[in-house]
């Protein structure tokens, strides 16, 4: 037997309920969950919230992520009494628990005595406390007693067998400091990275504007907020940085896997498009995890489905595997902002299944309760204020029945995509740095094709432009700004095997220092594209027609590259300006395989008929074109095929089904027309022999 001292009893558990995290924690159970924090409520209250989770259906609960004065009230005092009741009370009724390491609010007395937890920014402004994330990646003090906290945390929960997990910190994010920590330990990567002054000058292009380095010691983070900074130091400073909270959240990973190999470790990423390489942090974490808050309002009906679509498919992408969302929409948002329209009847159950449908195999809504106190008071729970469960709450509670029935035929079960977006941080922060034209971005053009492959539905992974691309037939390559010879060669090699490639205009500029090539444009990826760039126009928000060789039109912005071609056929030309008739897009047949490449930035209508046809000519499964906001997906697992129906919408839709399928939420037997009232959903498995030809009609 295992003795766990709690303030209220000595209980003993049985080995063989601790079991190992493969075993045990199931972290790719399909579930439903709840955020709560004990330390907000009167402890009377406790037990009764946690009898009514269990009641309802809830399986798993995160905590503490952001409770370090109460853990550790004064420096090397630790109090975990109050912890090891509401763990105990958890256990009690079956459900499991997610502790958040407590680094993202760190104490003031923490503050108060070591100032250096404090980041500094460009300005000179110090990021205060009483907030959160208020802490220096780089602080000495803050990882030292960063690493204390969690492992006291670690030591006293590692056999507690209410825990299954812990997630790192919370919502890693960009802090831009320019603290005397920051600045030594800058100085120190870059000396790490080009090894002499000379290398560097060279590699960062020094010279212009007398900006060459004589000394290490003239050698400092960016400080101010100018625009006029070196474009290489700029993109290394972001690179520094990044490495910076990989090695902070290593540290605690260290700390875990050293105590606590038996649990698994996630975090939970935010508001995309992020400047992290959430690849790299993701890279020894079990599972990633994201917190989902499509916005509600009628006035994002076009967009929201849609957009929260590629969030779920890019955090599914960062492992390339199953996700969980670790906070999820459970009322109206709002409180350093005016709040958001309340969610309509369905709209939570709808969006949940949404997450689940495109891999996510945990939904943890936040929060129980609405906050009675602090900056989030009004960004909703699932019970108001009023403290009495309402409509919301019910469809919640329908959402964990539904979920806790259907666990067993989802379990095993993930997807399956054939296309890939290709998704660069780097490209992200070079096109920030350096703005090519107004209106162009790169996170908004991947909406306008994953919207349209969403449209047709089609299922794509969204994933590191530097892995692997054995098993796709489609590779679509927003714009590889920064590149090398690598990028080429990988993607040269897909489309001579038989792959289908999508380039994009201001691909192959610079090379991966932010350092333009002189060569023509598309720079190395000419040779797969069989075209080059012979002048280009930024031509912003003027609205040009681009003409498809069946003679429809379609509009285009933002950027018109002017194509020579050199080998590459053409598919769609310009019907303006002064470049009237030139080529706009290509085809060039490379090898076993085809190289699109896509000169301007062109409307949804055009993607949609050009993904069309490049689906139908690579074997690609796609459904008939979707109602507005009507979504379908697909979770596969051995000798079972789910087809996810979900209306993310506040109108009725219609949809034709070819085969006959039955129901897994009524058992109902779905054929011909199927009616989705708003924010319907449908789980619809196909009662035929052919599971593996069943779909919606091509």
């Amino acid at each position: 037997m295992i003795e766990v001292y709690s303030n209220q009893s000595l209980v003993h558990y049985d080995k063989r309920e601790l079991g190992t995290i493969r075993e045990r924690n199931h972290y790719s159970n399909v579930q439903i969950g709840v955020d709560y924090y004990p330390e907000h409520w009167d402890e009377s209250m406790w037990e009764k919230d946690i009898k009514l989770m269990k009641e309802t259906g809830v399986k798993v609960v995160r905590v503490a992520e952001f409770a370090w004065s109460r853990l550790e009230p004064s420096d090397g005092s630790f109090d975990f009494a109050w912890l090891d009741r509401a763990l105990d009370l958890f256990h009690a009724y079956g459900i499991q628990i997610v502790i958040g390491t407590p680094t993202a609010t760190p104490p003031r007395w923490l503050t108060s005595a070591y100032p250096d937890v404090l980041p500094v920014l460009a300005d000179g402004g110090v990021f205060h406390p009483g907030v959160r994330g208020h802490r220096c990646y780089n602080s000495a003090s803050l990882r030292k007693h960063g690493s204390r906290i969690i492992e006291a945390l670690a030591r006293q929960y590692s056999s507690h067998p209410a825990v299954i997990g812990w997630q790192t910190d919370n919502e890693f994010s960009m802090l831009d400091c320019h603290c005397d920590s920051c600045n030594l330990a800058f100085r120190d990567w870059v000396q790490q990275k080009y090894g002499t002054l000379e290398q560097l000058n060279s590699e960062w292009g020094t010279v212009v504007w007398s900006g060459s380095y004589s000394s290490w010691s003239e050698l400092t983070v960016p400080y101010g907020a100018s625009p006029f900074q070196n474009p290489s130091l700029l993109l290394d400073f972001q690179r520094f940085q990044w490495d910076s909270v990989i090695a902070f959240q290593k540290s605690q990973i260290d700390v875990l896997r050293a105590i606590c190999p038996h649990h698994f470790i996630t975090h939970n990423f935010h508001s995309y498009p992020q400047r992290l390489d959430m690849h790299g942090l993701a890279e020894e974490l079990d599972v990633a995890a994201f917190d989902y808050y499509p916005n509600p309002s009628p006035k994002k009906q076009a967009t929201a489905p849609y957009s929260g679509a590629l969030s779920l498919d890019l955090t599914r992408g960062i492992k390339r595997r199953g996700f969980w969302i670790m906070e999820q929409l459970s009322g109206p948002p709002g409180c350093w902002f005016p709040m958001w329209r309340t969610p309509y009847p369905g709209l939570i159950r709808a969006y949940a299944w949404q997450a689940i449908a495109r891999g996510a195999d945990t939904v943890v809504h936040f929060r129980w309760r609405s906050a009675a106190a602090g900056a989030e008071q009004f960004w909703h729970g699932l019970i108001d204020h009023s403290n009495v469960p309402g409509r919301r709450f019910a469809e919640f509670g329908q959402l964990c029945s539904e979920v806790n029935a259907l666990a067993p035929l989802l379990e095993g079960t993930g997807v399956m995509s054939q296309t890939a977006i290709l998704y660069s941080h780097e490209q992200l922060a070079a096109l920030r740095i350096q703005p090519q034209a107004e209106g162009l971005d790169y996170y908004d053009n991947i909406k306008q094709y994953h919207r349209a492959l969403t449209k047709r539905g089609i299922s794509c992974d969204v994933v590191d432009w530097r892995q692997p691309l054995e098993g796709y037939k489609l590779v679509i390559v927003p714009s590889l700004y920064l590149h090398d010879e690598e990028a080429a060669q990988a993607l040269e090699s897909f489309a001579d095997g038989g792959g289908t490639v999508i380039l994009m205009s201001r691909s192959g500029v610079k090379n991966m220092n932010n350092i333009c090539v002189m060569q023509p444009l598309p720079g190395l990826f000419s040779r797969a594209a069989g075209i080059t760039v012979e002048e280009y126009d930024p031509v912003g928000d003027e609205i040009h027609t681009l003409r498809d060789a069946e003679g429809n039109m379609y509009a285009c912005s933002h950027w018109c590259d002017i194509l020579c071609l050199e080998g590459a056929e053409p598919i769609a030309w310009y019907e303006d300006d002064y470049y009237a008739g030139v080529p706009a897009a290509t085809l060039n047949r490379f090898g076993a395989g085809k190289v699109y490449y896509i000169g301007t930035d062109p409307g949804e209508d055009y993607w949609l008929k050009l993904l069309g046809d490049i689906a139908l000519d690579a074997g690609l499964e796609q459904f008939a074109e979707l109602p507005e906001g009507v979504q379908a997906f697909k979770r596969t697992g051995e000798n079972r095929e789910l087809l996810f129906l979900l209306n993310l919408s506040r109108t009725a839709q219609s949809i034709r089904l070819e085969k006959h399928y039955r129901s897994a939420l009524t058992g109902n037997l779905e054929t011909g027309t199927v009616m989705l009232p708003p924010f319907a959903v449908q789980i619809l498995q196909a009662v035929s022999s052919g599971l593996q030809e069943a779909g919606v009609r091509q």
